[in-house]
């Protein structure tokens, strides 16, 4: 646990040896060119905090990111009490900081496995299912384009199943480094694979549909084919997915398929 007691102003008083070693430094002085808040990740944190303090006195296990001199970051709660100096009447605070950052990084990964396909890497359903809500609720456009391989059952009874496995790696990698990396690729089952574009309009998604149309032969392990649809009038994201799947046009990377790649 780091102790320490700073000015209102954030300057930094005195701290005991844990708080030290949570920045990364040796002494205070090493400190004295720093505020509170300078040290935050997020400066507007400290504000949030301080309305707290000044409403209530005390603020219990409220997340910060710190950022050191040294330009790690670490994730701690701080627990602060606001006192007034008996000798000058200078409002001061004094604080606890307990790091998280391992427990915040397990977390993460935690989370990582929960929404990602196993197998390719890409996003599964549950990640789609948990930003369709923040979606619906703007009037952003957003782009769809769905991508299905041709007849993967065939591959896989010729092949064998780590043929398969390998082919549904190599088409979600071959989508993922073909769009944006803010654009999530999610494996929706099966042999099934969903480019999500958000805030992009119907032209940029079909010249999206058009270029990975245009690689899949020299770039996909196999012949898939797409379909690709954008959001109309504040429609759900759901029928989006069902205009590309079912009613939109689906193009064929080549006319013929071709093997997959041993």
């Amino acid at each position: 646990e780091g102790v320490y007691i700073t000015t209102a102003t954030g300057r930094i008083l005195d701290a005991n040896p844990a708080f030290l070693e949570m920045f990364g430094v040796d002494s205070l002085e090493q400190l004295q060119d720093y505020t509170a808040e300078r040290l935050l990740v997020d400066p507007q944190r400290r504000i949030e905090e301080l309305k707290i303090l000044e409403r209530d006195g005390a603020v219990r296990e409220f997340e910060l990111e710190i950022r050191r001199p040294d330009s790690h970051v670490r994730t701690v709660l701080d627990t602060c009490f606001q006192v007034s100096d008996e000798q000058t009447g200078e409002t001061l605070f004094h604080g606890i900081l307990v790091d998280i950052s391992d427990r915040k990084l397990l977390e993460q990964q935690l989370r990582e496995l929960a929404i990602r396909d196993p197998l390719t890497g890409c996003y599964n359903r549950r990640f789609l299912q948990e930003i369709t809500s923040e979606l619906e609720e703007n009037d952003n456009d957003w782009g769809v384009i769905l991508a299905d391989i041709d007849h993967f059952k065939e591959y896989n009874d010729r092949f064998g199943h780590s043929t398969g496995d390998r082919i549904l790696v190599q088409i979600g990698r071959f989508l993922m480094q073909e769009v944006r990396a803010e654009d999530p690729v999610i494996r929706m089952g099966g042999d099934e694979f969903m480019v999500l574009l958000p805030r992009l309009e119907s032209r940029a998604t079909q010249e999206i549909a058009e270029r990975l149309r245009r690689l899949g032969p020299d770039f996909a392990p196999v012949s898939f084919t797409l379909g690709w649809a954008v959001r109309q009038d504040r429609e759900r994201l759901e029928e989006t997915i069902r205009r590309a799947d079912q009613l939109l046009i689906h193009v064929r990377v080549q006319e013929r398929d071709y093997p997959p790649r041993r």
